[in-house]
Parts: structure tokens; C-alpha cells; sequence
């Protein structure tokens, strides 16, 4: 009688909600805030794209469009007019309706300057934005080719207009709801009961961990108090790659990892200087000894998972001989210094930076280098431009023409575009834009990419690989073309 009593208590626990699905992620950054509507942190998105919020069409992990919010959807043969009809039913976690008004309002307070939408720009081609019965349509003022492809990232999320406290509080519609947030410790996360998709998520509870250091990670791993660390740095899938007792999975991200140049500063804005630094850097010799080969190698800001994508890599090779021969050219033949800003918090931007100074001093540059925390790299150099050289990741946005908004004629206060322009290239970016021919908007990005190469305005390192690491009870995680971590067919039995 006593050892069934036991077993019927140890059948209770297992059956407890949340026990037996939840899962424990670590993260190497913490969110400045929690609203990407109003804060340009691309780890905002990791963790709550896909997750808390949603929007009206969304990219699965073979970059293909589906519905998400938007049943159906409909475009004019002008492409001024895209109609969607919104989902019956859906409500935000807050228990409001998300219906056709309701995603009229949120995109309203997206267009509103006194949001502070960080990439308001996008939406410039929105002239009007109705709701009709249970549909959204909305006007453009020309065509624009990656409307659809807009609508589907992070930015385009769909929040609750009346609510004010999204950045420390955020309230989506998505398969998991937001418990709390401890700063500098954790995230927490919950099944959606309400969601309108049966039986999804599988996960009950999900905590998210702020662990900066890999090797943290990797012992938290290892002793069970985490489950999946994203965004795992490649020696660390390295060490676990023949361990069975976990899995280690990877795939293109359609992460831009650039070294930025601040190209208005001097010598910076000589193109000389550039060239020769272009000349100066082995992406293999990155990719092979800080990523241990994970990551595909580019020679502009777009990358393989992007149409239109044109290999660039050609231009510039690795070859310090010519690197000394463009410096004494530009009248630095006894070498320059340089002060290179990194983020702490992103391990592999760090060691990617120090292999580069290496590579640097061997022509005579002195880079010296200064490691900051994240929120001081998004105030200095994001927002100041206060460097002349840092490395960073730039997520994708699939469409070229979403992808390249910070070379356009209206950013050239962005932080490597002060300094250099290009008429041609931003002329060529507006085409690229209204361009709905595939072969005309394959020439233009061609010769975006011509220029972006030929000018160095960033030195262009790759597509960074995505790994994630976890223990082998893990399982249902995928590697999507955007920057999201995304945990709906996530289970952990």
C-alpha cells in the first residue's frame, strides 16, 4: 500500500504544470527593454519575435511566407492596395480583441513620430491604413516590392495601441505570455492558454538566463541548470559536438557581421586607407580560427539567404603586400593607429576584433582596443559615432531592400554611413525599392553590391552561422532566416 501511494505521489509531480515542459535558455545579452517597436536591440526580437508578439504574416524557417495574424491577404494589380483579413477570435494577452481595428491602431502608433519607432523609415510608403469589417487594408503612395517581407519581421508586430508599458511589460498576441522580468538574472515566460493555434506551444514555461560568458554557459549546460544556450559560440559546440548527451544544431542566419568603419574620421575617410585595410583582413583566417569554420564568407552587406545576393569576396583578397602599397599611397607609409570599440557581451565580435588588430598590426596599423558594455556600444558608437572601428552583427531582413535602409539617402547620419555617399548607390536603392521586375532588381542589387565592395564602407566578414546547443531531451528547435529564436515547436521531454 505504501509503495503505491509513492508511486501515485510520483505520478502527481510529474503531471504538475509546467514541470515536465519547461525549459531554461541562456542568452548572452540582456534587452535594454522589451518593446522593438520603440528600441532597435535586435535581442529584443530573438527572444520575443515569434514568441510574445506576432504579426500579420510571418517567414517559417525556409524563408516562405505564410499567414500568421492575416488569414488571407490580397494585392492590388498596381501594388498601392494590400488587403488582409485578420484571424477570428484572436485576442492579446491582456484579453483584448485583436481585431481588424485593433491592428489598425498598432500600425498607427507605429507611423506616429512620437512613438520612436527605431526604423520608422520603413513605412514611408504608407499612405493610409483602414479597417473594414475584419479586414486591414492599407494604401501605399507608390509600389513598394518588400512590403510583404516588412510585414513580417520584428518591426511590423503587432501590440496593443492603448497600452504604455510594452517596454517593461510587453503584450503580444503570440503563443507564450510574459510573467516577469528580473534584471540581470532572468526572463520568464508562459503557455498561452488563449492561443488560437490547438495545441501550441508544447512548452509551459520558458526561463530565459542573461549569462554572458561562454564558458558560464557552458557549465550551466553541462550541470543541468540550463537547457539551450542561443546563440552558442563555436568553440563551445566544438566541445559538445561528440558528446551524446547533447546536440549541437546550426544553419545560415542571415546575420551580417561587419567590421564598421567610421569613414568620417581621418584617415578613415580616404578610400586608400580603406582598401588597404580591406587588403589587410583574411575573412577565412576569422572564420577558421574564431568560428572554427561555422559561417559563410561575404563581400557586401547582403548574404546567400538574401535575393539577389551577388559573392563580392573576390574584390580585395588577403594580401598585406598591397595593404603597405595603399597606405604609403595615402601618405601613411610609417603606419597609423586606430581605436577599435567591441561590445563585451558579444564573445565573438571580441575575438573577431582582436584576430583583426592582429592582422592590422602585420601592414602597420595600430588598433588598439577598447571593450564596453552593450548599452555604452549602442550609446557611443550606435548613437554617437564615437569610434573609428568596431565589429558588430547586422540582422537580416530577407529583402535587399530592407536589408540596405542604412545606406540610404535619408540615413547619412547613421552611425558608418557619416562621412560617405553615394548618389548612384542611393539613387539605386530607391529603384530597388519600387522595382517589382525580379531580373531589373537583380541588375540594380548587383550594382549595390558593386559599390558597396569597391568603396569599403564596411569591411564585410559574413553570414554568421547560428548554433544553438542543448541537451539531447531538447528537441523541435529550427534555424530561420531572421534574427529569432523561435520556441513554438520547441519540446523538452
Amino acid at each position: 500500500m505504501k509503495l503505491l501511494f509513492m508511486v501515485g505521489i510520483a505520478l502527481v509531480i510529474l503531471m504538475l504544470p509546467g514541470m515536465a515542459a519547461a525549459l531554461v535558455v541562456a542568452v548572452s545579452t540582456e534587452p535594454p527593454g522589451l518593446d522593438p517597436t520603440t528600441n532597435a536591440a535586435a535581442v529584443i526580437k530573438l527572444l520575443l519575435h515569434h514568441n510574445v508578439y506576432e504579426c500579420l504574416v510571418q517567414f517559417d524557417a525556409e524563408a516562405k511566407l505564410h499567414g500568421q495574424l492575416a488569414a488571407s491577404w490580397d494585392v492590388s494589380e498596381d501594388g498601392l492596395q494590400y488587403t488582409f483579413r485578420i484571424r477570428d477570435g484572436v485576442v492579446f494577452h491582456d484579453g483584448t480583441p485583436c481585431d481588424a481595428e485593433a491592428v489598425r491602431r498598432s500600425f498607427l502608433r507605429t507611423l506616429d513620430p512620437q512613438t520612436g519607432h527605431p526604423n520608422r523609415s520603413f513605412y514611408a510608403a504608407v499612405e493610409e491604413v483602414i479597417a473594414e469589417g475584419s479586414t486591414v487594408r492599407f494604401g501605399l503612395k507608390y509600389p513598394y516590392a518588400p512590403f510583404l517581407s516588412l510585414l513580417a519581421l520584428g518591426d511590423s508586430v503587432v501590440v496593443p495601441a492603448h497600452r504604455e508599458d510594452l517596454a517593461v511589460r510587453p503584450i503580444g498576441t503570440g503563443p507564450f505570455r510574459f510573467i516577469e522580468w528580473r534584471p540581470a538574472d532572468r526572463l520568464i515566460l508562459e503557455r498561452n492558454a488563449e492561443y488560437y493555434v490547438p495545441e501550441t506551444p508544447q512548452l509551459d514555461r520558458v526561463t530565459v538566463r542573461f549569462i554572458p560568458d561562454p564558458s558560464a554557459q557552458l557549465a550551466a549546460l553541462r550541470a543541468g541548470d540550463v537547457d539551450l544556450v542561443a546563440e552558442v559560440t563555436p568553440e563551445v559546440a566544438f566541445a559538445l559536438s561528440s558528446d551524446a548527451r547533447y546536440s549541437v544544431i546550426s544553419g545560415p542566419s542571415n546575420v551580417v557581421q561587419i567590421m564598421a568603419i567610421n569613414n568620417a574620421r581621418p584617415p578613415l575617410d580616404l578610400l586608400d586607407v580603406r582598401q588597404a585595410i580591406a587588403h589587410a583582413l583574411d575573412r577565412k583566417a576569422i572564420i577558421d580560427q574564431v568560428f572554427f569554420g561555422f559561417g559563410t564568407p561575404i563581400g557586401s552587406h547582403l548574404t546567400p539567404a538574401v535575393p539577389f545576393y551577388s559573392d563580392m569576396t573576390h574584390l580585395f583578397p588577403y594580401d598585406p603586400g598591397t595593404a603597405k602599397q595603399l597606405l604609403a599611397q595615402a601618405g601613411y607609409a610609417g603606419g597609423l593607429s586606430l581605436k577599435m570599440v567591441l561590445p563585451s557581451n558579444y564573445a565573438q565580435h571580441v575575438r573577431t576584433g582582436e584576430l583583426i588588430a592582429a592582422q592590422l598590426a602585420a601592414v602597420g596599423i595600430r588598433a588598439t582596443i577598447e571593450l564596453v558594455d552593450w548599452n555604452t556600444w549602442l550609446d557611443r558608437v550606435f548613437s554617437k559615432a564615437d569610434y573609428d572601428l568596431t565589429v558588430v552583427g547586422h540582422p537580416g531582413r530577407v529583402d535587399p531592400a530592407l536589408m540596405l535602409t542604412g545606406y540610404a539617402a535619408d540615413r547619412t547620419d547613421y552611425y558608418f554611413r557619416r562621412g560617405w555617399r553615394s548618389e548612384e548607390l542611393e539613387s539605386l536603392l530607391v529603384q530597388g525599392a519600387v522595382t517589382a521586375d525580379p531580373e531589373l532588381r537583380q541588375e540594380i542589387y548587383v550594382r549595390v553590391q558593386e559599390i558597396l565592395a569597391e568603396e569599403v564602407v564596411n569591411y564585410y566578414i559574413q553570414d554568421m552561422a547560428s548554433i544553438l546547443a542543448m541537451r539531447a531531451r531538447v528537441t523541435g528547435v529550427r534555424v530561420f532566416p531572421i534574427y529569432v529564436l523561435d520556441l513554438t515547436t520547441v519540446e523538452a521531454g
